[in-house]
This record gives structure tokens, C-alpha cells and sequence, in this order.
């Protein structure tokens, strides 16, 4: 049965949304930078430079594991560099580990806005994304000696279309997609968090040749840009955190999931503040630790409010 078009709809206007909480009252603090920026030059393209920035404590050259961070904007707008990601940077360096902040081409600005029968141009946007993670992820194996990355404990992290673009990016390398094969065949990601991210498929439900990084999936039940669960037209849909969750747990594959009640797309950003020890926790059991645990927490705040909510002229589209 073909799904109500509206709903499969909706969870696509976050394709023409600013990823911002200026107006959301989980404001990100920002505290002065108590680390080191080192930016290079990873890839050329015919729409320009893509650059990436290494966060880190010491000399450059001492070997961390490394978080590869994806911002989020919609496909459309956002920077590798916005401060709004300082805490969360501090945070991570302050215990030990590197923190890569990457650019990428924004595959859907100027694009015709997708429509449930047409979604091409965010299939193209998302793989052309994560295609310069690809590129920017052999950078840093190329010069790990140079920048200090641990190869073999490379952490995607990705928030709205960022967490798309890092779970996609999970997803090629595990089933040796064509978009992957410039990464070393015996290179696997160590772990995934993902902030309100979710995996379109052209083929039916989502599924692992080779089980996936551990993951980290936080997400609001009420989200309506990115899917809490499923959103399904035939063999194409947007599979959410709700989703995958069911997945890890049926395969057997580790996982931590946290689903906020009531809230929406805000939680593309407030684990960055609120969940930061949470986040810590999981990269040392789950990723150091190899500890198998599949955790799902029910999470809600009955004095907190979503605060991001989508124009009426979007919703009228």
C-alpha cells in the first residue's frame, strides 16, 4: 500500500531548513578554544576547495583515536567551522581525542526541492557527500603519520544531514559500495553517532553485509524533518533512528539508543550539550571497550518544550 504523500513529504522539508538553534533555547555554550586548528587543503572540485580543520591538545603528530565531524544544514548552507560545535569539540579533546571537522558539497542548493515521487536529487546530494567523507577519511590515512590519526580508530559523527551523510558513510563502507572503493579494502569506521540521522534506500529496507560500526542514535519521537522511525514509498524510503535501532537489536549488532518523547528536530543538536558524558560513556565501552551492549533509553523532560518548528510556507509547499 502506497503511504500517505504528504507524510513522506515532510520528512523532507529539512532539506530547505537552516540547521540553527538561534532560536532554540537549548543553546549551545561556547567557551574559549583551548585547542590547536591545523586546516588542510583534502580534495578539488569543480564547485571549489573542500578543506577540513584538526582540532587538537600537544603536538599534532601524537596519535588519538580521532572523531570525523559532519555538520549539518539541509544539503543546502552550513560550516565545518561554526562555534556551535565548541563545547562539543572541547569536550572530546579535553578527553584525549582529535577531532576532524570536514567540509563537503552541498549537493541540494539551487536543486529543485524533492518531492516524494522524485527524490533524485537528494539521493545524489547524500552520495555526493558522502563521497567526500570518503575523500577526506583517505586523507587522513594517507597522512596519519604526519596529523597524529589513529587509522584504526576513526569515529563518525554527524548532526541532521550530517548524521545522514555519517551513517550513510558506515553503511557504503559495510556493504563495499562503489561509492567506498577509494578506502582501503581492510579500513572500517570503529564507531557512528549520529544526531537525528536516518538512511534512504533505493532498495527496500536497509541491510548490512558486514555488521556496522557501533552506533549512537539519538532522536525525538515527534521529529518531522528527519523520520523518528520510517517513512516508505515502495522499495524507496527514509529509515530513522527507530528503525536501524530494530535492525541493530534483530542482527545483533551493538547499539545505544536514545529517543526523546515529544520532542522534534532539536535533538539534531541538544545531545551536543545535554548528553555529552553519555557520549563519552559510549566511545569508551562501546568503541575502547568492545563491550556488545544494546542499550535503548526513553528519555523525556516534561518542563522542555520543542522549540524548532517548521515555516507554514514550507508546510503549504
Amino acid at each position: 500500500m502506497i503511504p500517505n504523500t504528504k507524510v513522506f513529504l515532510s520528512s523532507t522539508l529539512f532539506l530547505s531548513l537552516l540547521f540553527s538553534f538561534s532560536s532554540s533555547k537549548a543553546q549551545i555554550v561556547l567557551q574559549d578554544k583551548k585547542f590547536h586548528v591545523d586546516t588542510r587543503t583534502f580534495s578539488k572540485t569543480d564547485s571549489g576547495t573542500l578543506k577540513l580543520d584538526i582540532y587538537y591538545n600537544g603536538k599534532i603528530t601524537e596519535t588519538k583515536p580521532t572523531v570525523l565531524f559532519i555538520f549539518g544544514g539541509g544539503f543546502v548552507m552550513g560550516r565545518r567551522d561554526s562555534k556551535l560545535f565548541d563545547q562539543y569539540f572541547n569536550t572530546l579533546i579535553a578527553n584525549h581525542y582529535k577531532v576532524v571537522s570536514v567540509d563537503y558539497r552541498l549537493g541540494l542548493k539551487g536543486k529543485k526541492f524533492p518531492s516524494p515521487f522524485n527524490t533524485s536529487n537528494l539521493k545524489a546530494a547524500i552520495d555526493t557527500a558522502t563521497t567526500d567523507v570518503f575523500d577526506a577519511t583517505a586523507y587522513l590515512i594517507r597522512n596519519a603519520k604526519e596529523l597524529g590519526i589513529d587509522t584504526a580508530m576513526i569515529i563518525l559523527s554527524g548532526s541532521s544531514a550530517g548524521a545522514i551523510t555519517a551513517l550513510h558513510a558506515d553503511y557504503n563502507k559495510r556493504n563495499a559500495s562503489a561509492l567506498s572503493s577509494k578506502l582501503p579494502g581492510n579500513f572500517q569506521y570503529k564507531g557512528v553517532i549520529s544526531f537525528a540521522g536516518a538512511i534512504l534506500s533505493y532498495h527496500g529496507a536497509p541491510k548490512y553485509a558486514t555488521p556496522p560500526a557501533p552506533t549512537m542514535l539519538f532522536h525525538g519521537t515527534a521529529d518531522k524533518l528527519v523520520p523518528y522511525n520510517k517513512v516508505r514509498l515502495l522499495n524507496r524510503g527514509f529509515f530513522g533512528s527507530r528503525y536501524l535501532a530494530k535492525t541493530f537489536r534483530k542482527n545483533g549488532y551493538p547499539y545505544y539508543f536514545q529517543y526523546v518523547q515529544d520532542m522534534g528536530h532539536e535533538i539534531a543538536g541538544s545531545p551536543m550539550i545535554e548528553n555529552l558524558p553519555d557520549i563519552l560513556w559510549f566511545i569508551d565501552n562501546y568503541i575502547l571497550k568492545h563491550k556488545r551492549y544494546f542499550m535503548e533509553v526513553n528519555f523525556k523532560d516534561e518542563d522542555k518544550k520543542p522549540t524548532f518548528n517548521i515555516p507554514p510556507t514550507l508546510i503549504k509547499r
